[in-house]
């Protein structure tokens, strides 16, 4: 099992900046990828940006240019740094951490998620 611990949000004014951690403890050898999720009132749970184990980040196409991920091995915790921020950014942010195929075909869970942490851009 995995255990994920984000920082806190908080509110900021568009434009400004704002970065997140999460921290993984527990199996966290099984992982080959972490990342964050957001949530919008009344809007499906969407992909912002993730990173696997190599290196390779995805982004949505909204953040691209403006939030930045990375991973510190060492301490397995991913930092999302967010960048000209928007209105349309607030949203709980979640940390996802997913668990490698051959940890999956050998009963682990598929995925983990953290607790969720709310971001709020004021115009």
């Amino acid at each position: 099992q995995v255990h994920l611990v984000e920082s806190r949000g908080g509110l900021v004014e568009a434009g400004g900046s704002m970065r997140l951690s999460c921290t993984a403890s527990g199996s966290v050898f099984t992982l080959d990828a972490m990342g964050w999720y957001r949530q919008a009132p009344g809007k499906q749970r969407e992909l912002v940006a993730l990173i696997t184990n190599g290196g390779k980040t995805t982004f949505a196409d909204s953040v691209k240019g403006r939030f930045t991920i990375s991973r510190v091995n060492t301490d397995v915790t991913v930092y999302l740094q967010m960048n000209n921020l928007k209105p349309e950014d607030t949203a709980v942010y979640y940390c996802y951490a997913k668990t490698g195929i051959t940890h999956q075909e050998l009963g682990e869970p598929e995925d983990y998620w953290g607790q969720g942490t709310q971001v709020t851009v004021t115009s």
